[in-house]
């Protein structure tokens, strides 16, 4: 039986990127999902979709109407902090620290069964090879990501205090880079794929890249995201952290290519090393949710460029 089926979902944040694709999923099990509006409309509209306006996260009250009755919780809200702003954001940072702790609590209190967080691989130390989950806490994280990675072990932490006071199972993702359609696609405020679609779409040409084509990243399209998650809820040990990612790095002079083939654009792209990047080096070892969950992303980087792109294209032509 599909373990989702006919069961209370609450989805944290579905008006957002992440948000917006468990929504999709989750229904196309057969879940009773939940989900809510703050300040953002949703994304997307189901008849199944019980929807709970103006909850504001940050309001203890408004979680416990938000998780009341759910038998699984998952946690995808809060701001995504922009690469150019990491190191000195300290208000992104509590302010997510103050959504999962709310909705932990309420969780809990409530008597939810399961819950999900999606955490961050920003929270690993400087080691340039791909990453496994028991190297989270060997060294600080890199110094970009310095307040915004103690950050996301301190979420953990938080999750560590709920599982030994309470019964509800905690199942912890460890995410990398992500992209893919319903992403942000404002220049300021994007982040590096949807930026580089963007502006390839927009024929610049001279194409200025920003930064080093050698930097590397590990992306996971966010339709496998998603499916490695609710493995995790499903079949994961609470508690025990499973890196999300695709296992193998990819440079960002690789994406570039590949959005300009996926788009069939003819651009002369032009370096320029003197822009900043955050870390040179990011991936993780995703041999512990492939052992132990049996996890193997569906997607090709290349496949999910082009979904993004088709998506793209048709939200420019309606």
């Amino acid at each position: 039986m599909n373990f989702f089926y006919n069961k209370t979902v609450v989805v944290t944040g579905g008006s957002g990127f992440i948000g917006t694709h468990y929504l999709q999923e989750l229904i196309r099990r057969g879940a009773k999902v939940r989900t809510h509006t703050h300040h953002k409309s949703l994304q997307f509209q189901h008849d199944f979709l019980e929807v709970v306006p103006n909850i504001d996260l940050l309001n203890m009250k408004d979680c416990e109407t938000l998780v009341r009755g759910a038998d699984y919780v998952i946690h995808c809200a809060g701001e995504v902090a922009h690469p150019s702003t990491v190191p000195t954001d300290v208000q992104i940072s509590l302010k997510q620290l103050n959504l999962i702790g709310n909705v932990l609590e309420a969780s809990y209190k409530a008597g939810v069964k399961k819950f999900l967080d999606l955490n961050s691989s920003t929270g690993y130390p400087d080691i340039r090879r791909p990453l496994h989950e028991d190297e989270y806490w060997v060294d600080e994280p890199y110094k970009a990501y310095y307040g915004y990675g103690w950050m996301r072990r301190y979420r953990e932490k938080l999750m560590e205090h709920v599982s030994k006071i309470s019964n509800m199972e905690i199942g912890l993702a460890r995410g990398t880079a992500i992209f893919g359609p319903h992403d942000n696609f404002n220049l300021k405020t994007c982040h590096v794929v949807p930026a580089l679609i963007k502006r390839v779409l927009d024929q610049e040409n001279p194409f200025i890249a920003w930064g080093s084509p050698d930097v590397v990243r590990d992306f996971l399209y966010v339709k496998d995201v998603v499916l490695g998650g609710l493995l995790i809820l499903e079949k994961g040990e609470s508690m025990r952290p499973y890196n999300l990612g695709y296992g193998n790095g990819i440079t960002i002079g690789e994406i570039l290519e590949t959005i300009i083939k996926v788009t069939n654009s003819k651009l002369e792209v032009i370096w320029d090393n003197t822009k900043p990047t955050t870390i040179p080096f990011r991936a993780v070892s995703i041999e512990r949710i492939q052992e132990e969950l049996g996890f193997h992303p569906k997607y090709t980087f290349e496949d999910g460029i082009k979904e993004t792109v088709n998506w793209y294209r048709k939200g420019l032509s309606v």
